[in-house]
């Protein structure tokens, strides 16, 4: 049972009464080293100013410790991280479903799509179907995927070449990295 006492304890942030050491570090808020003192004197000085002692590194010797708005530092953090995931994209994959015998138009239909997907950033699953007697003709299904990896070759690179998936034929491409 106080095992887990310690870890929850362990989690929390480590500011004002929960640095546990006997010297620190302490710096102001405009960046100003005020020198090696007890946490309990630097803390004096962070409530003088209605603000909080936290702990930034307890790597170094004596840990360093700042004198700071824990709740204001708190926000600015959680809004950089918010706006770093805001800017990573994250790579789907999507598919492009046609039949061996497509006509002209409907296949550049789905080599737009392609690079649509493509250009987006996305995997693009390029697949053939066949239906009933059509599985005996593999080799223009796996035509058509070669046909549309090379109408593509400046956009994406073969991940996985045309294999063979039950009633289906189907070819992985992904975006070429610039």
């Amino acid at each position: 049972m106080p095992a887990i006492g310690r870890r929850r304890q362990r989690d929390l942030p480590q500011i004002n009464e929960r640095i546990r050491f006997p010297k620190i570090r302490a710096i102001d808020t405009e960046g100003e080293q005020l020198g090696i003192m007890s946490p309990a004197d630097a803390l004096k000085i962070a409530e003088e100013k209605d603000l909080d002692l936290v702990l930034v590194s307890d790597k170094a010797d004596p840990p360093v410790c700042r004198i700071m708005d824990y709740g204001k530092y708190k926000f600015e953090q959680e809004k950089r991280s918010k706006e770093a995931k805001k800017k990573q994209h994250s790579s789907e994959l999507k598919e492009v479903k046609m039949r061996y015998k497509i006509e002209d138009h409907d296949y550049q239909v789905r080599v737009k799509q392609a690079v649509r997907f493509l250009k987006a950033g996305d995997k693009v699953k390029a697949t053939v179907m066949f239906r009933g007697r059509e599985i005996q003709h593999t080799d223009l299904a796996q035509q058509l995927l070669e046909r549309l990896a090379k109408d593509l070759t400046d956009l994406a690179e073969v991940q996985q070449r045309p294999k063979r998936e039950g009633r289906s034929m189907m070819m992985l491409l992904s975006p070429k990295k610039t």
